[in-house]
């Protein structure tokens, strides 16, 4: 069975005079993944899904993902608001029905678990023991199909000092849980506003660019800035028994985007 999920990250839309360019970045991808063929089972969006976690934020961002017509699977990140956002989306297909900000949906052919790293006031992550549990049950309800685990802050350095010092501080412990099951199919996350791909826990590790501005590839200890590069999404694709991830642009000369 074949299988693809479209990767997006940190839209950061926000209202007033600053909200128009993360919107249309937002908008723009969507479009884009409308355009492929065919069309990927699902869209997951790893967090920092608005700028100030403010309630008409996400009202902004139902705006934007409303009326698309593909499963999409929301992501809580350093900058978001679990109160704003569960108020928002909880409940719906979005957040997986639920009323967590960590969950599991079932697709045909994978299962999608979506965990919550984020800590209030703190731009790095944590997953904790409890989330660490759930995932754990999680992963072994459905031993036999690829399961796609998904979280907004990278779990190992990447190489940029300044992101690697606000990265998930229990990436060990989430290594650990990950390599009882042998399922794993790819680990997805935000965070870094760039493209970045590593072996991590007997699988692989893939961050998405941000819908919006990119990072500095900042190597050095200094503040890395947020630069115009061109926008893109991950799309990770299940070829026989194996998933490989495509990077597919948006931004400046890319391909036509669809309405919706």
């Amino acid at each position: 069975m074949t299988a693809s999920i479209a990767h997006l990250s940190d839209p950061h839309l926000t209202t007033g005079p600053l909200g128009g360019a993360p919107a249309e970045g937002l908008h723009r991808a969507l479009g884009r993944v409308l355009t492929l063929d065919p069309r990927p089972d699902c869209v997951v969006i790893t967090g920092d899904l608005v700028d100030r976690g403010r309630p008409e934020e996400y009202r902004a961002l139902r705006e934007v993902i409303g009326r698309f017509p593909l499963p999409l699977h929301l992501v809580a990140g350093n900058h978001d608001d679990h109160g704003s956002l569960l108020a928002e989306f909880g409940g719906t297909p979005f957040m997986g029905e639920g009323t967590d900000t960590h969950y599991a949906v079932d697709h045909p052919a994978f299962s999608l678990v979506v965990l919550d790293s984020a800590v209030p006031g703190s731009p790095g992550g944590h997953l904790g023991a409890a989330q660490l549990e759930w995932l754990d049950k999680a992963l072994g309800r459905r031993p036999d199909v690829p399961a796609v685990v998904c979280l907004h802050h990278p779990p190992i350095a990447v190489g940029i000092p300044f992101l690697d010092g606000m990265r998930l501080d229990d990436g060990e412990e989430l290594a650990a849980v990950l390599d009882r099951h042998g399922n794993v199919a790819r680990v997805l996350a935000g965070h870094v506003h760039r493209p970045v791909t590593a072996a991590f826990a007997g699988s692989t590790l893939v961050t998405a660019p941000s819908t919006h501005l990119q990072s500095g590839l900042a190597l050095r200890d200094v503040v890395p800035g947020y630069l115009p590069e061109p926008a893109a999404f991950q799309l990770h694709l299940a070829v026989g028994t194996a998933w490989v991830t495509h990077t597919v642009p948006v931004g400046h000369a890319a391909a036509t985007v669809a309405a919706f």
